[in-house]
């Protein structure tokens, strides 16, 4: 036998063995894979927001006068007043000066607390801050058999069938060829 026709009957031998092997393993491998199960995946996403609410306020108003002077002079002129008509000669005199300060103390004290209950209502918008909470899907959780193998994989969108198709034994899990 010539070395060239022994070459050649070699390289043919191996290209035969090689082909039938890829045919072969063509044949054997599967095409799809079965889907078991499918879960959708959610995700919970908590957004801040305001809640508000419109609330009765009630306070002190401002006085007129913070010293009740008013009071003060009001009270002394009538316990003043009013002292005069007690008594006579130095304890009248007395009797005056003392009704005109017992009166402008007197006058003094119901001028604070007319004051203290003096108030006066608005309405204020409080506000405070709030998570809500909302459930939103990011995709589906596909439990396949590919062969003798059970697996998982998550998927963005849920499959079309019960079977996934399966390239070079990978799953093709979209149209633009990416696999897993």
């Amino acid at each position: 036998m010539n070395t060239s026709m022994l070459v050649g009957a070699i390289a043919g031998g191996v290209a035969v063995v090689s082909i039938g092997a890829v045919g072969y393993q063509s044949l054997t491998e599967p095409r799809y894979a079965d889907v078991l199960e499918v879960k959708t995946a959610y995700e919970t996403v908590k957004t801040p927001e305001q809640d508000c609410k419109d609330v009765q306020v009630t306070r002190k108003a401002q006085a007129a006068d913070d010293h009740q002077i008013a009071g003060s002079v009001i009270g002394g002129l009538l316990g003043g007043v009013l002292g005069h008509q007690v008594g006579g000669g130095n304890g009248k005199t007395l009797a005056t000066v003392a009704g005109a300060v017992g009166g402008a103390y007197a006058g003094n004290r119901v001028e604070k607390n007319m004051q203290d209950k003096n108030t006066e209502t608005s309405t204020q918008k409080q506000c405070k801050t709030v998570e809500k909470s909302q459930e939103t899907i990011v995709g589906y959780d596909v439990r396949y058999r590919l062969g003798d193998k059970v697996d998982t994989v998550r998927m963005d969108h849920k499959p079309d069938s019960d079977r996934i198709p399966v390239e070079h034994g990978k799953l093709v899990l979209n149209n633009s060829g990416s696999q897993s």
